[in-house]
């Protein structure tokens, strides 16, 4: 009979009725019970660990209380089976996300804590490097050195964890403290133990009086494009991390766990706990809850670009390993530039702090040693060099693979068993049915308006508050660099140029006029006793 909801026909629909109850066993007429029965919706409840089984009834009832999954049948849904959907549904993108993301993430924290490693690995090899200069070049201050330089490659490593300082300050900070040593073991190995008001002169004045010439910004320029791409390639990783733990946690909205419980489980009132959702309606479900998601797009493909921009960098004219093993040959050229200055120094520095006290000659001085005798070591070079490139190869090949990800996030979502893609029949939230017929939209916000099967309110503001952190983190390298013309290059295949080097300069100044310096003393331009050791002039007092 029409219309006829007795138990015996309970569930047993249209056309599909008897395919539904040979597979299902849902009718008595097929499975030789009198009475229907919820069992295996019960069972379906208790496998996914959807909540306690008292709340499935035995059997299908006329629920008039039911929200989400309202039918025109008896049902085996309740309003306590709904608000434990909903809670299942959360939890279950949550982990489908996780799932998806979990190559990826395993990647990024891989490579930070091997990138960490090696660049402690080569920083302490570097400082090593670096004092044994002292030790094997420059004996006399060996020990008074040991400190500043191991507060050099303290404040380089701090740098490039993110701390808030600079190169030129690190750097500085380090020739600051080097002078007092140059100025009395070197320049005048006679002179008395300095004072400590005498010390303090003469690191305070050290940028002033620049005893070593264009050697100490020409260190700076060396260090400073090297240690930025490698810093903000740190950064980068951490940001990464920082987008994918959002992407797991976002929260959904109440109408987006309203509409994944009709996709995926108001079949199981029916009795359909094997009818799957068509794959356009689960297209429309993903893509209304996951909008504000997919305008993650196009700042996570920058952010793949710059990537690959600071790993080309990372690995050609801003070799990090080469620039910190070469801090050695920087330090040696910034002291023979001293020493070949002594006299004029001296002068200068009797002007400014005075004499200090006389007392026994000391031994003569560390001979002056030519550049050339400090050579860098290649092969060691070479070996830290290979160890950081490889990882940063296999790291960036990885994630340009990734550059969709949000585009394709909810094509991954109804991938696999969620959706029906090559039976003739499927859920489209109101009935079993051989195609989803509505429109299927596009991902991101404005495509939702025309979203048959949610309604988007606006975008997650911790979503949107993400986005700006990838824009600033995009447009700070782009800045910072020709990041712009570059990306260019990458996407057409090219490792791009690299950036323009520049050595800072004091600007124009014929040898008989005056110029200003930092403070109000007036500085004479003389020209370099060795211009082989560091490149242009340095200043004087006169």
């Amino acid at each position: 009979m029409a219309g006829d909801r007795s138990p015996g026909v309970f569930l047993c629909r249209r056309r599909f009725g008897l395919l539904l109850l040979a597979a299902a066993g849902l009718c008595g007429g097929v499975s030789g019970v009198k009475n229907p029965s919820c069992h295996e919706v019960r069972t379906a409840f208790q496998i996914r660990q959807i909540g306690p089984l008292k709340l499935v009834p035995d059997v299908p009832t006329a629920d008039s209380n039911l929200q989400i999954c309202q039918h025109k049948v008896q049902t085996c849904c309740t309003r306590k089976m709904e608000e434990s959907y909903q809670v299942a549904v959360r939890r279950e993108r949550m982990e489908n996300i996780q799932t998806l993301n979990f190559e990826l993430k395993y990647m990024i924290v891989g490579h930070i804590t091997a990138f960490q490693a090696a660049f402690e690995s080569l920083l302490r090899f570097a400082e090593n490097h670096t004092t044994s200069l002292f030790e094997t070049v420059y004996r006399s201050m060996s020990k008074e050195a040991a400190e500043p330089v191991k507060e050099l490659f303290t404040d380089i490593s701090l740098y490039l964890l993110g701390a808030q300082t600079t190169v030129e300050s690190v750097l500085f900070r380090f020739f600051d403290s080097l002078f007092p040593l140059v100025y009395s073991r070197l320049i005048n190995p006679g002179m008395a133990s300095l004072s400590e008001e005498y010390t303090e002169c003469l690191r305070l004045t050290r940028q002033d009086i620049n005893p070593f010439g264009l050697c100490s910004k020409e260190a700076v320029t060396k260090l400073e494009k090297s240690l930025w791409a490698s810093r903000t390639f740190n950064q980068a990783l951490g940001i990464g991390i920082e987008v994918l733990n959002a992407t797991e946690h976002a929260t959904l909205t109440k109408e987006c766990s309203r509409a994944l419980v009709k996709m995926q489980y108001c079949p199981h009132c029916q009795g359909l706990t094997l009818i799957r959702p068509c794959e356009g309606y689960c297209l429309n479900v993903m893509r209304g809850c996951f909008a504000s998601i997919s305008e993650l797009d196009s700042q996570w493909r920058e952010y793949i670009y710059t990537l690959e921009y600071l790993t080309n960098e990372m690995a050609g004219s801003h070799d990090l390993e080469a620039a910190l093993l070469g801090i050695r040959n920087s330090i040696n050229d910034a002291i023979l530039h001293a020493q070949l200055n002594g006299p004029h120094l001296s002068a200068t520095v009797d002007k400014v702090c005075g004499q200090p006290e006389e007392k026994e000659v000391r031994p003569l001085p560390d001979n002056i040693v030519q550049a050339k005798e400090v050579t860098e070591t290649q092969a060691l070079t070479m070996t830290h060099s290979n160890t950081l490139s490889s990882k940063r190869r296999e790291f960036i090949n990885y994630m340009k693979r990734s550059r969709t990800l949000y585009a394709s996030l909810t094509e991954r979502l109804c991938d696999g068993d969620l959706v029906m893609k090559d039976s003739s029949t499927c859920w489209n939230g109101e009935d079993v049915v051989e195609s989803y017929t509505s429109r299927v939209v596009t991902n991101g916000m404005k495509a939702q308006i025309n979203n048959p099967e949610l309604k988007v309110r606006g975008m997650d503001p911790h979503v949107s508050n993400l986005i700006a952190k990838l824009q600033q983190f995009n447009q700070g390298a782009t800045e910072k660099t020709n990041l712009k013309s570059e990306r260019m290059a990458i996407r057409d295949g090219g490792s791009g140029n690299g950036m323009n080097e520049e050595v800072g300069s004091s600007g124009e100044c014929d040898d008989e006029d005056g110029c200003q310096g930092s403070g109000e003393r007036s500085l004479t331009k003389v020209p370099s006793v060795n211009s082989t050791v560091c490149s242009s002039s340095k200043w004087i007092y006169p």
